[in-house]
């Protein structure tokens, strides 16, 4: 059974491990507090506060083929809410794959259809986000460069390790050290939910030398999978020091009381809300 939200984790648990929750008019994100140090505005949503029937007033921040646009353009802005000062946002269609787009002007940020799975950018006043419902939202910051990413990661693009080729879109576009990034994990689905078959566990095995730490055997055949700990290992062999990466203590599937999950909710209600983790620079 899912906990109350009034017993989501005590502040203390949350700031050992980085994080912090705001609080703007009914709406609660969670922020990782050492990139906010380093000059990076960023936040993870959660599904209070909107208007949308997922059940009611949630918020719901993309899906147009399970919402209507004016809900979830009023769910963006009352999100946005949560920032202090004007900020322009840049997202794209999210395919689970290893493309990774340069967001430099208006029209990119304008042009949402392309297919990407991670953003990348040093562009004042302008963040970049991915929408996810048990994927892995990764957000990385640069504080030399000024250079900031968005990466969506599921088993696919971890198997795929976009993570790392986003890491290397910021040293090739903006000369940026991984030594210095500072990168927060969000909400997703952890390996005490997230149970996955075959066709994953042979990917992982693929990929990963050493892939059965990322596993606990369940069945036969299946097994729960822990994404959050690949995509870490994959920044720390990417060169990101591993005390700069910080690690959000929330499953979605656990807690569908605080973030939407596809793999509870689609199967159930067929339709589920999305997350929006994002991350940019103020001017």
């Amino acid at each position: 059974m899912s906990m109350p939200v009034e017993t989501i984790t005590d502040d203390a648990t949350l700031s050992e491990q980085g994080f912090y929750w705001r609080e703007v008019n009914s709406i609660r994100v969670l922020i990782c507090k050492p990139l906010e140090d380093a000059g990076f505005v960023n936040l993870f949503s959660t599904r209070l506060g909107g208007v949308s029937d997922f059940p009611k007033d949630s918020l719901n921040l993309a899906g147009f083929d399970e919402d209507s646009s004016e809900n979830i353009y009023e769910n963006r802005r009352r999100f946005l809410t949560a920032f202090d000062g004007e900020f322009k946002l840049a997202t794209v269609w999210q395919m689970h794959g290893v493309d990774v787009k340069v967001v430099e002007s208006d029209e990119d940020i304008a042009n949402t259809e392309e297919r990407f799975d991670a953003l990348v950018s040093d562009r004042l006043n302008t963040l970049v986000g991915v929408k996810t419902a048990d994927c892995v939202p990764i957000l990385i910051g640069d504080p030399r460069s000024g250079s900031f990413a968005a990466v969506h990661s599921g088993w696919k693009g971890t198997t795929a390790a976009i993570v790392t080729k986003t890491v290397e879109k910021l040293q090739n576009e903006y000369g940026a050290d991984p030594a210095n990034m500072i990168v927060a994990i969000g909400p997703s689905a952890s390996v005490e939910n997230y149970e996955v078959g075959t066709n994953v566990i042979e990917a992982f095995g693929a990929r990963f030398s050493d892939s059965r730490k990322y596993f606990r055997p369940t069945r036969p055949g299946h097994a729960l999978v822990d994404l959050k700990l690949a995509n870490t290992d994959l920044l720390v062999g990417a060169g990101v020091r591993s005390g700069n990466i910080f690690i959000a203590p929330f499953c979605t599937i656990g807690r569908v009381d605080l973030f939407f999950s596809y793999r509870v909710e689609k199967q159930a209600y067929g339709k589920t809300g999305r997350l929006l983790s994002v991350i940019g620079k103020g001017g």
